[in-house]
């Protein structure tokens, strides 16, 4: 298990980064992850490889730092003056959508975060969370529905 953990570490940090947008708290994810991985050892069977195993675990520990952290406060947002107004409008629309994307069903956020974040194929996506390119696809059909439906509605 150590050398499979120290072979993916660097890859797992790198991929809860991208989830994260913090390298501190990619660690911890990725700490919480391996601990995970290392509890449920016995649960692991075969079905998949072992690194998408491994990847599933990192991805639901750092959706699961995302989900413990507190809603963003809109209503006390207010534009810095030296801030570009663009600027500041782009990052007011990303807190809505990471708001609204909070609020999916787990598999739907879970694919969203993959593919439309993090860039991942559809492939790779699907190893990860240990299903078919052609589920991914539909869940994130889904969540972009249920996304674009939230934020038309001023959610």
């Amino acid at each position: 298990m150590t050398a499979l953990i120290e072979r993916h570490r660097d890859e797992l940090r790198a991929h809860c980064t991208r989830i994260l947008r913090s390298p501190h708290d990619a660690e911890d994810a990725v700490q919480e992850a391996l601990l995970r991985a290392w509890r449920a050892l016995h649960q692991y069977e075969g079905r998949g490889s072992r690194r998408s195993w491994l990847y599933r675990i990192a991805t639901n520990a750092a959706v699961d730092q995302i989900r413990g952290r507190r809603e963003p406060a809109t209503e006390s947002a207010v534009p810095d003056p030296a801030q570009p107004v663009d600027q500041f409008e782009r990052r007011e629309s990303m807190d809505r959508l990471v708001s609204a994307a909070r609020r999916l069903p787990s598999r739907e956020r879970e694919v969203f975060v993959l593919r439309a974040v993090i860039g991942h194929s559809a492939r790779e996506s699907a190893d990860m969370l240990d299903t078919t390119p052609a589920s991914v696809n539909s869940a994130l059909q889904r969540a972009r529905a249920k996304l674009r439906s939230r934020l038309g509605a001023g959610e």
